[in-house]
Order: C-alpha cells, then structure tokens, then sequence
C-alpha cells in the first residue's frame, strides 16, 4: 500500500481535462461479453478497477488487445467457462463490485453464470435483490451457496422478455437486467431503471450493436430481445465525479482553473449545486472555470431555512459526489446540512475532517450538519487512511486545504477511481508526492 504525502495551502492554476468514467467504463467492459464480435472502447480511465475487471475478463478466454493506455479491443468468442469454477475466478471476483456487470450477459448468451459476494467499497448494505429478482422474472432459476458464498444462476432454455417494475432505481441492477434482455425472447419492460448518462451511454452502444431499445434516457425501457449482437466502438463519457471532485479542489483552495471537455450536458444538477455552495464557476462552451478568490457562501432555502444536500436517483444529485460537497463546505461561510440517504456507512470519515478542525455535527448515519468556517477556522493537517474511493478523495481535498503536511495512508483505495492523480495535481500546482509503506 501507499501514501499521500500532501503540503497543503497551495493554490492550483491551469487546465486539466478529465478522464473516462469509472461507471460507465465498467458496464460497457461487461457488454463486450454480449457478443462473439470485437468491441472497441475510448476513453477508458486507466485504474485499478477497470484493469482488474479487464484483466478478469483475459482470464476468462476474452482477447485484449489495448491500442493504447485508454482504447482497448475486445473480443469474447472462446470463453473459458471452466475458469468461472475455479478459487482465482472467486477470489478476484470477490474483490471487485463491478465484477456483479458479468452475470447478465453470461446468463443473456451462455444461460449460465456463477458470482461470488462482490465485496467493493465498504460504504453500507448494497444488496443484489434487484438484480437477481429481475433475472428470476426472465425465467432464470437462482440459488444462493451459502457455504461457498457463491450466487449461482441458470436459464438453459434461455429467458423470456417480461414487464417489471423495480423496487429500486439501482444503477448496476439496471444494466444488469439491460443486458439480460437484449437476447432474450420477446419483449421485455423495465420500469424505475436507473436513467443516468452512463446507463444511456451503455443502451446506445448496445443498440449500435443491433439491441432494440426504447425510451433511452428515461425511467421507463422496453427492450426487444434479438438473436445476437455485433462488434462496434464506443467511446465513454468524461467522469462526472471526477469533474466533481477537480472543481472542489479548486474551491478548496481559493484556486482558478479550467476543466476542459466535461460534457455539461451531461453533468445535470452538479453545476448548479456548486453554486448554491457559493462556489464561483463560470461555463465557457463545453469548459468548466473556476475562480474561487474570494470566500464562499452557502445558499439558504427562500424561506432562510438551512441548505440541503440529498443524493438522489438521476437527475438528482449522485451519491458519489456527497462527501465532496461536505468536505468543501467545511470552508464556506454558513450552513449546511448534507443527507446521504442510500448508504449507512459513507459518512462515518467525517472524524478525520473533525480531527482536521472541521465543524461537523453527525446526527446520525445518514446526516451531518457542517457548519462552515468562513475560512476563519483554516483546517490543519494530521495523519488518515482512505476507508473507500470517495472518502479518500474527500480526504484529499481537506489535505489539499489545509495548514501543514497531512499523510493519508491507503491510497490504493483512491487509485480504485482516480487515475495518476497525484502527478495530475502537481501538473495545476500541488504539493503531494507519493511513498511506498
């Protein structure tokens, strides 16, 4: 494992554009296995939970052939299925969420797929239900191994298209039960699906691959099932979170720079949540500036109640970008009080921010009332470990604005989503080398 070693107070300046998206790359990797044909994909974020799953899928029989660092061929047309049995495929499987993506196409074109628990961050309860329920109404059968911890999953006579109404918005569970449908019989209805951009980026890569999809960017999908798919290229969007995560640095640390190619249309609620922050952003064409000089004020309500921030299904605010919105708000001037409502556990890093000087009340698991500083109140360094991706990019940002030298131990969680970040934030004027434990 390594560490972060960051001089905090120092102001950034320049552009830097972001990478793939970490999401959306993961859902498409798993749609490769949907046909015999090559695929090719662009933009692909280079970290660690996307070479792991391609490197899965190599394992698996799949043919890799990367173009460069960020385009990738792939092409499924001899699969081991053997591999799928054995301890390597469990352990490294386990290790990885998105390795979850696999079991709809295996079950889509092959009427068989075997998973073990996904582990992934450890932020709550993020049960499979959805997913399995939805392949159960396909007409798949399903059993739960206890004893080896395994999710076993058939459908030998092959699925049929059905109506069904999720019991939640869930975003793997969705495009899961995408890919499930494409090759089953008939028709298949998929109400409350998760609509995010990188849901709508995989049912377009899928249709240009020959899928009948209906109602693309919407709750509401119906999927005609086809007898296979073919190759085709894809090129996946700018991560959103990461865009996120850069215009929080820049607010952080009273900084002025410029994101390029964000692709705003698809960004939603962020920018505007921003600025309800009090977090100065300019939109220049598809360029995001920032020029936070002076100190930021949080919004209140009409009726001057207390601002808050709730993750929701898209197009509300994601859950991902929460604990950036609560590190910066640390150093606004005013109030706010930030609910997490999916998951129990993302909030518990806020007594590293507390150790660091922040004003953070947690009421609860699921909410925290931050009252801002002004800036009055500059945090101070200290020593913290990064328990997931998006605490310790929180983490990060609180270390790239604060008063000293902080240490933050178990990055590989943050290498998980973020690619080279560390040489990536030098480029803009930060402090912060990388050491081996």
């Amino acid at each position: 494992m390594g560490t972060f070693i960051v001089e905090g107070g120092n102001k950034l300046s320049g552009s830097i554009r972001p990478q793939g998206a970490k999401n959306e790359a993961l859902e498409v990797i798993c749609a490769t296995l949907l046909t015999s044909e090559k695929v090719t994909i662009s933009n692909l974020p280079d970290i660690l939970d996307v070479r792991n799953l391609i490197s899965l899928l190599a394992d698996f029989g799949v043919k890799i052939n990367f173009i460069d660092p960020h385009t990738c061929e792939f092409q499924a047309d001899e699969l081991d299925f053997k591999y799928i049995e054995t301890p390597d495929y469990r352990r490294r499987a386990a290790s990885l969420r998105g390795s979850v993506m696999i079991i709809g196409p295996l079950l889509s074109r092959f009427g068989h797929a075997v998973l073990p628990k996904p582990g992934g961050d450890k932020i709550g309860r993020r049960r499979l239900d959805t997913h399995f329920q939805g392949m159960i109404s396909l007409g798949a059968d399903f059993e739960y191994d206890s004893d080896e911890g395994l999710y076993k999953i058939s459908a030998p006579d092959g699925l049929s298209g059905q109506y069904m109404l999720l019991d939640e918005a869930s975003v793997t569970g969705t495009a899961n039960l995408i890919m499930a449908a494409v090759l089953a019989r008939g028709t298949t209805t998929i109400y409350n699906a998760a609509c995010e951009p990188y849901i709508q980026q995989l049912c377009r890569m899928l249709v240009s691959m020959g899928a009948d999809i209906e109602g693309i960017g919407s709750n509401l999908l119906t999927i005609t099932g086809v007898k296979s798919l073919s190759g085709t290229s894809h090129t996946c969007l700018p991560d959103m979170i990461e865009v996120g995560s850069f215009i929080g640095m820049a607010a952080m640390t009273g900084s002025d720079i410029v994101l390029e190619d964000v692709s705003l249309r698809n960004l939603g609620i962020m920018p505007e949540m921003f600025r309800r922050l009090g977090v100065n952003l300019q939109i220049e064409g598809d360029n995001i500036r920032v020029n936070q000089r002076d100190i930021y004020e949080i919004e209140t309500f009409m009726d001057g109640s207390i601002m808050t921030f709730a993750d929701a299904p898209w197009p509300g605010l994601s859950p991902d970008l929460l604990s950036i919105f609560l590190v910066v708000a640390t150093q606004a001037k005013g109030s706010v009080l930030i609910h997490q409502k999916m998951f129990e556990s993302r909030l518990f890093f806020v007594d590293k921010l507390i150790d660091m000087g922040a004003r953070i009340i947690l009421c609860d698991p699921h909410r925290a009332a931050v009252i801002g500083s002004g800036r009055f109140h500059t945090l101070h360094a200290t020593s913290m470990v990064s328990p997931d991706i998006r605490a310790g990019i929180a983490l990060l940002i609180a270390a790239l604005g604060a008063s000293g030298t902080s240490r933050i131990q178990n990055i590989d969680q943050i290498d998980r989503g973020y690619e080279n970040i560390e040489a990536r934030l030098r480029s803009l004027g930060a402090s912060i080398i990388r050491v081996d434990d």
